[in-house]
């Protein structure tokens, strides 16, 4: 398209596209703009906001600086600490604290000397945002509550909602999860009714619903990225949102299933916002190292847990229960252990669930109850569908691993209904197993079948490889886990404690733990009369 003599057309175009959300159109408008004429600074903040939705994050970072410079140098205080707060937020979702820094502190300097106004309610959420990230909750309140005053001064429904989701987001971390909810559903209103700027808008939603499976709140998870979506279709083409919507979208998929179509799809959204949003990029290659494990790819999933950690991501609990897979029990231990060192309540949970499971197959049924105690304190005090289904997910397994079969089946029973509530498929999958041995420990081998078809079953479904082969191996005797199974039949073959202990990379101290257990469950006292046992069941080496 031609540009005009003095680029006016163009101008009013460009500007009308910008306010009607139609980014591409703004973007590619004002570039052919800039090749043929300079552009004002506030003309040049619009293309900088442009290049950002559309996906251009490193001109965008490069025009905002430059209109920053033009209006701090033409004395347009206003404009320039409003572009050095596009600047923060702009580097806030790329994961670089340092520079984030940097451009508040400019902010706060030209912000000094304005009249009070909206724009230092944005300095005071990304305060409170950085904060937050750094786990500090005092100045997450300080910085609400001055947003609140300061909505209320200057009559601002944007910083009202941004203060309720600073509150919110600090209650559920106290634990007060039904009062944070709810500020953070009503900080949504002034967002559905378009009262934030886009910008900040996709911030709040991006917040809330990482909130949500932070906490394993997968219904109100749902709800909000529907809401998101419709949100993001008021716009013209693809912008950087629609990415970060689909991941969302795609970690509640591969709750429910789906795992093929899944992997390709979040593998492509993780990479395209890389240098955009790397807190959600990071997420997205977390999931897909997920996916990978549990679908059997190992080294896939490995190279993707790397890629999460190189975005800023900790793969835990994932890469340690890859190790765990792969027969390094040790090493899943100690970084499941490490992983867990300093992290508050909330952040633990997670590594808490996984870390029982672990334990119980290295056969350290006290560390796995001690670990299951705190668990169950956690999900007792966030009150969580997911949480009570995790905690009530390892107890079950810890009383299969301690005999008490009748208290297990009622235990993951209550779990697995949480779970079907919640379209968790693999862990229901994992629940049914675990009804299985209890079952069956119970002398109830019928009902133990059913369930054990009903895993295997789900995990076929799903293409949960490694759980198929592990399940057709068949029916493990006398309520052993697959650990015990593992450790006695090579007792039988006549393997010492220590050649034990190196096949299958653990401890002698380990083995010993899993053959007292083994002894107590079937009922005999010495290696002799075990190995007679696994004969007569027809226990053969498992691996």
């Amino acid at each position: 398209m031609a540009i005009t003599m003095d680029g006016t057309e163009e101008l009013v175009t460009a500007r009308a596209a910008y306010t009607r959300g139609d980014w591409q159109v703004a973007y590619g408008t004002l570039t052919r703009l800039r090749e043929v004429q300079s552009l004002e600074p506030a003309d040049l903040a619009l293309l900088g906001g442009a290049a950002w939705w559309v996906g251009q994050t490193q001109e965008s970072l490069e025009v905002t600086e430059h209109a920053f410079t033009l209006m701090e140098r033409d004395g347009d205080t206003a404009g320039a600490a409003g572009r050095a707060l596009d600047l923060a937020l702009l580097w806030f979702t790329r994961g670089d604290a340092v520079i984030t820094s940097g451009w508040l502190q400019r902010a706060r300097r030209l912000l000094t000397d304005l009249p009070e106004g909206p724009t230092h309610g944005y300095l005071q959420y990304i305060d409170g945002a950085m904060a937050l990230a750094r786990w500090e909750m005092p100045p997450v309140r300080r910085a609400a509550e001055a947003l609140g005053q300061l909505a209320r001064r200057v009559d601002a429904p944007a910083l009202t909602s941004l203060s309720l989701v600073l509150s919110g987001l600090a209650d559920l971390r106290h634990g007060d999860t039904e009062h944070g909810f709810a500020q953070l559903d009503e900080a949504m209103l002034p967002v559905l009714a378009g009262q934030l700027a886009p910008e900040w808008a996709g911030e709040v939603y991006c917040t809330v619903i990482h909130a949500c499976h932070e906490l394993g709140d997968l219904r109100r998870m749902r709800e909000w990225t529907r809401a998101t979506e419709q949100w993001c279709a008021q716009f013209h083409g693809e912008v950087v949102f629609s990415g970060i919507c689909r991941v969302h979208r795609l970690q509640l998929q591969c709750t429910e299933g789906g795992w093929a179509a899944a992997e390709e799809a979040i593998a492509l959204s993780g990479s395209e916002l890389e240098g955009r949003n790397n807190w959600v990029a990071g997420e997205a290659m977390y999931q897909l190292g997920e996916i990978r494990r549990l679908r059997g790819d190992l080294p896939g999933a490995l190279a993707a847990y790397a890629r999460a950690r190189a975005l800023g991501t900790e793969p835990q609990p994932g890469e340690s229960l890859l190790q765990h897979a792969t027969g390094d029990g040790g090493a899943a231990w100690s970084g499941l252990s490490g992983a867990l060192a300093g992290r508050d309540r909330l952040a633990s949970a997670r590594l808490l669930a996984s870390g029982v499971e672990v334990a119980l197959g290295l056969g350290l049924v006290d560390e796995a109850d001690r670990w299951c105690g705190r668990l169950e304190k956690t999900a007792q005090h966030f009150d969580t569908a997911g949480f009570r289904a995790w905690a009530g997910h390892a107890r079950g397994a810890v009383e299969v691993a301690q005999g008490r079969y009748t208290e297990a089946v009622a235990t993951l029973e209550a779990a697995a209904r949480e779970y079907r509530d919640l379209h968790c498929r693999y862990d229901t999958a994992r629940v049914y197993e675990l009804l299985a041995q209890a079952h069956l420990g119970a002398g109830r081998t019928g009902v133990a079948a059913g369930d054990r078809a009903t895993a295997l079953a789900i995990y076929r479904e799903l293409g949960a490889e490694p759980d198929v082969a592990r399940l057709d191996q068949g029916e493990v005797p006398g309520g052993l886990t697959e650990r015990e199974a593992e450790v006695l039949s090579r007792v039988a073959a006549g393997l010492t404690n220590r050649v034990v202990a190196r096949e299958l990379f653990i401890s002698e101290k380990t083995v010993s733990r899993h053959l007292a257990n083994i002894f107590t469950k079937i009922g005999v006292s010495s290696r002799t009369a075990a190995a007679a046992w696994a004969h007569e069941n027809g226990l053969r080496r498992r691996r």
